[in-house]
């Protein structure tokens, strides 16, 4: 992609803060900002005392931690795309259509409620008339998927974790899943279902924080597993608006709990559980602060996509709190553009 920009094929960036914001201790469950260490010392030497960090080897340790993220966030892109080029050269897929979206994938409500979203006297009082609204604000659960549909995607990227082909981390607190663009999922699949089918949805649900204007995203798919990953520490996603779908296998507990928006804190907030129900999806605003309970028994894959509306970031960074500063990146990046996308077309709903 090169770095002009058009209505059409807009090129998207990072915020700069993405070097130095939001790290994840998770011995600590504590996200953190290291600019220097004479900062993170001032920042956060007392409390992470508190939290049990309390011997020099301790905190090396996590200055070590933060290093290698720090490394590996600047040498994102590269790395990245040396892995979807190998990926690319050696994996052979077991399902190969299920990279390419089809209808007949779709839960039928939930090709009803798009179908209601398109219309012209489509309204949110009528559309929340339709969805199963949670406990927690705002947040709303609907078939998704057919069930065979899931079961087959699951097949796939266990058989694609079983290969040899190299597999990079989600994010920093996910240690065991897989980046579907790295995989070939974005073009055809991940992309059309955020512009034709959740888009719909998204404009009439989210409009005040970018619902309407979803141009961008980053997809993913989280395991957990009695043997790795159990549970999510509490947090907000770098977005707007969050899809979660469970995927499946056969698991117990895990719920999500939600709190409140990010600007309150976790001592003023009450939470709310959501339970987890194999192929369907949970649409939330991704500064709604939520985590994972721990499964007990069995395998859950969950599908997460952070939708981003470069029209919303562009005025203020969801990690920061700050006007963006960019630097330029590959594909979506972070979603940021350089002007706003206020006249781009895909902020009209059709």
């Amino acid at each position: 992609m090169t770095t002009e920009e058009t209505d059409e094929h807009p090129q998207f960036y990072f915020c700069d803060c993405f070097t130095t914001d939001n790290f994840f201790l998770e011995d600590y469950s504590l996200h953190v900002r290291f600019v220097s260490e004479q900062q993170f010392r001032l920042d956060y030497e007392a409390l992470l005392r508190r939290l049990g960090c309390v011997t020099d080897p301790q905190f090396e340790d996590v200055l070590n931690k933060i290093s290698q993220e720090v490394d590996r966030r600047r040498r994102l892109d590269a790395t990245s795309a040396e892995r979807a080029a190998a990926i690319k050269d050696v994996y052979q897929p077991l399902h190969p259509h299920v990279y390419h979206l089809q209808e007949s994938y779709l839960a039928p409500k939930f090709k009803q409620l798009v179908e209601y979203c398109r219309s012209s006297d489509a309204s949110v009082e009528g559309l929340l008339d339709s969805l199963e609204e949670e406990a927690a604000g705002r947040v709303y659960r609907f078939p998704m998927f057919e069930k065979s549909f899931c079961e087959e995607l699951v097949e796939e990227l266990e058989h694609f974790e079983k290969s040899s082909a190299p597999k990079g981390r989600p994010n920093t607190m996910n240690h065991y899943g897989i980046l579907l663009n790295e995989l070939g999922f974005d073009e055809g699949f991940v992309t059309p279902l955020r512009e034709r089918y959740l888009r719909p949805l998204t404009s009439l649900l989210y409009p005040d924080c970018g619902g309407r204007c979803l141009d961008s995203h980053k997809a993913f798919v989280v395991k957990y597993d009695m043997n790795e990953d159990l549970d999510l520490s509490y947090h907000y996603d770098n977005a707007e608006v969050t899809l979660n779908v469970s995927l499946g296998k056969n698991f117990t507990e895990g719920n999500l709990y939600f709190g409140d928006m990010k600007q309150v804190p976790l001592s003023e907030t009450e939470c709310s559980e959501v339970e987890h129900r194999v192929s369907e999806g949970l649409l939330h605003r991704g500064q709604h602060m939520h985590g994972a309970l721990p499964i007990s028994s069995g395998q859950r894959w969950n599908l997460i996509i952070w939708m981003r509306a470069s029209q919303e970031r562009n005025k203020l960074c969801p990690m920061c709190n700050k006007r963006p500063t960019l630097v330029e990146g590959e594909g979506f990046a972070d979603g940021f553009t350089k002007h706003s996308a206020t006249l781009n077309p895909s902020c009209v709903l059709t």
